[in-house]
């Protein structure tokens, strides 16, 4: 990942406020067609590329139908935040749109404009609203169901149900039709190999509404990381002394591990690695200060004997002054 450093960058890159628009991977994002009541939330990354700390001073949005919430203010070097975009299905109908202004005011002022829209419909509604697996373990596999209902029109079919995850499978019932109403109770489930992580995915269900011929339905859960580092980001604040700066690491495991490697750029870090197998490792950091001045943001890569090399990251920041 490239490192800029703003105070050097020159007035251009500041004023004109590119610095943080190069923060974030998107700032536009389509709902498409949702359901009345449906969860429709997406969530804007955003990543520090910078030596200095980035602070978000204010979250405003321009519609009612949007409510945007913030992960995090203040984010050092490769810190990561979100500005999740939530749309207000249950209190607006309709194409809806809005822009989203995300205030920056460290290290220079900016803002940065997210835009979100969507439609709206009151005629197609799903109980539960989402597919929501919750926290799973890998390899774990969940099944849920949803019963789909649309009103007004009880020639309305669902005639396929598409996803771009290959992890998800859905399934339908036969359609149950009644006086100007149908249902249909859909399956979804997950897959062993559903990645670690946050799952944040759609299912589009295609029918046979010409106006309205694509609707969509969120999925979400989490699949716990089978190894991961406390903290992920560290401060060694600023070092002035020829002491060395110790940190403790909390490694943890879902079953029994070795710590193989520590992988790190700069020599002036130092690790004491454990030799035993255990799910928890306390693993010792330490930074040595040498004659040159500046900014530390180095990127550590934590190696075990688990399945694939499975490895865990955490990022260390700070300034040398002597």
């Amino acid at each position: 990942m490239a490192l800029f450093a703003l105070a050097t960058a020159g007035a251009s890159t500041a004023a004109g406020q590119e610095w943080a628009d190069k923060m974030f991977k998107e700032r536009t994002h389509d709902f498409r067609t949702v359901g009345r009541g449906a969860k429709a939330e997406y969530a804007f990354e955003f990543t520090n590329l910078y030596q200095e700390e980035v602070h978000v001073s204010a979250v405003r949005t321009s519609c009612g139908c949007t409510t945007p919430v913030l992960s995090a203010d203040t984010l050092r070097t490769h810190e990561k935040a979100k500005v999740t975009a939530k749309f207000n299905t249950n209190s607006f109908i309709g194409q809806k749109g809005a822009v989203i202004t995300v205030v920056f005011d460290k290290p220079y002022y900016a803002e940065v404009q997210l835009n979100v829209s969507g439609y709206i419909r009151t005629d197609v509604s799903f109980d539960p609203p989402e597919v929501d697996f919750g926290e799973m373990m890998p390899g774990e596999v969940k099944t849920k169901t949803v019963t789909i209902t649309k009103t007004g029109n009880s020639n309305w079919r669902i005639t396929d149900v598409r996803s771009q995850c290959k992890d998800l499978a859905a399934s339908l019932s036969g359609p149950i039709v009644s006086r100007g109403q149908v249902q249909y109770r859909m399956t979804v489930r997950s897959r062993e190999s559903l990645p670690e992580g946050d799952l944040a995915e759609q299912l589009t269900l295609v029918s046979n509404d010409r106006a309205f011929p694509t609707t969509e339905m969120a999925i979400v859960g989490r699949v716990r990381k089978q190894l991961t580092v406390t903290p992920e980001a560290v401060s060694i604040d600023t070092v002035t002394s020829d002491e060395p700066v110790e940190k403790r690491l909390v490694v943890r495991g879902e079953v029994p591990f070795r710590i193989t490697d520590v992988r790190c750029d700069d020599d002036r870090f130092e690790f004491e690695i454990p030799a035993d197998s255990k799910k928890l490792h306390f693993l010792k950091m330490r930074f040595f200060a040498d004659s040159e001045n500046g900014r530390v943001a180095q990127r550590i890569k934590v190696v075990t004997d688990l399945a694939g090399e499975n490895t865990a990251e955490l990022v260390v920041t700070g300034t040398v002054r002597r």
